[in-house]
């Protein structure tokens, strides 16, 4: 099978353009041909709220990719249509996950469909659909996501909180449920000990990883509201905060001067984290923590999964369907400092995460790229 894959891709950075390079490894692998488009220009710098868009740092072997796509500039949709369409796939593939988009692919996906039919050739547009409602709501978001959707033949979904997003959004919608993969790209877990010492991170101390961009949704304030609660029991605690702030640095800041977590309790490392330094996170963490007010499922999940770190993670969205309760991890009932803070003094009271890790080991199983790729491959077959 032929196969166009449009969404984030590298040089451009972050979880959808890893996830996108990983879909292009396994569907070669499994002896398809595949084609990758991505941005030219992602977000407008005034839309954008991080430090850069492109990856930065050891990341392997590079994807090659079209970048034909700028976002806000309607005419270069029409050439990546007509260039996605000389490619003549049986297949084209968007990684969907906000309706900011959707306008781009939905004319992308119309006109690629439009000159292969004048060739005399058929093609399925498939969605990934990450989210069907955005986390961030904003004025215009149903319109864009209903003008894109109306030109999509087949939905893939990874939760079943998407996938009750989607019969809302569009009830007659033709999909799929597959579970999210595994993030393999950034290699095995290094020592423990030495991730800790690049980190200045004791080796005895207990501690704890929020990893990724740090958005309102997910929930840093809560954690760092947890902490001069959680200090009372473990005193030599370590959060350990590794992402980039898409929002007002000043106010977390702010909020850890209000509320007097000691420097030493805190690891800062606030900036993208390049993917040949993310082993060393989360292998210097006893356990990932994830206080989100709202999800639909979360990359940060596969990423543990990957180096076998349990997660604590709020029940929110579709998390409690991949962190599995007391076996995995543990699902925190609310997003509220209080609970957070007692369901990581459990954690470490009871000494779960040789438990827990051995849990991860065998849940990981359920996540793998094969599996995807055969979900694909019987979209390809279906009428």
């Amino acid at each position: 099978m032929n196969i166009v894959i449009i969404g984030t891709a590298y040089p451009l950075r972050g979880g959808i353009a890893h996830y996108v390079s990983l879909l292009h490894d396994a569907l070669i692998k499994h002896g398809h041909e595949v084609h990758v488009v991505t941005f030219s220009r992602q977000y407008p710098k005034i839309l954008f709220p991080g430090k850069s868009q492109e990856e930065k740092g050891d990341a392997g072997a590079p994807l090659k990719s079209l970048q034909l796509i700028d976002s806000i500039n309607p005419f270069s949709w029409r050439k990546a249509g007509k260039v996605v369409a000389d490619l003549e796939p049986d297949m084209i593939i968007f990684k969907f996950w906000i309706p900011f988009f959707a306008p781009a692919y939905g004319m992308i996906a119309r006109v690629a469909k439009s000159v292969l039919r004048k060739k005399g050739k058929e093609c399925k547009v498939v969605f990934i659909a990450d989210n069907v409602i955005p986390h961030e709501k904003r004025l215009g978001d149903r319109a864009f996501t209903n003008y894109a959707f109306k030109a999509v033949e087949y939905f893939i979904v990874q939760s079943d909180a998407v996938e009750r997003d989607l019969k809302i959004v569009k009830p007659d919608a033709k999909y799929i449920k597959l579970a999210h993969p595994i993030y393999q790209i950034f290699g095995e877990s290094i020592d423990k000990r030495k991730a800790r010492e690049e980190l200045g991170i004791p080796h005895e101390a207990p501690a704890i990883l929020f990893f990724g961009y740090i958005r309102k949704y997910k929930g840093l304030d809560i954690l760092l509201r947890a902490m001069p609660l959680l200090l009372k029991s473990l005193p030599e605690l370590r959060l350990i905060i590794a992402g980039e702030f898409y929002g007002d640095e000043a106010e977390y800041q702010k909020l850890i001067d209000d509320l007097k977590i000691p420097a030493k309790n805190l690891v800062l490392a606030t900036d993208y984290i390049a993917n040949d330094k993310v082993a060393t996170y989360f292998s210097a963490a006893n356990v990932v923590v994830l206080p989100y007010r709202t999800a639909t499922q979360s990359g940060i999940v596969q990423i543990a999964y990957n180096f076998d770190v349990p997660v604590i993670a709020t029940d929110v969205g579709g998390l409690s369907e991949v962190v599995i309760d007391g076996i995995s991890g543990i699902i925190t009932k609310e997003a509220t400092p209080e609970l957070v803070a007692k369901d990581v003094e459990h954690f470490f009271n009871e000494a779960l995460e040789e438990k827990l890790r051995a849990g991860v080991r065998e849940e990981k199983k359920k996540y793998s790229w094969d599996t995807f790729v055969e979900g694909i491959e019987k979209i390809a077959d279906s009428k």
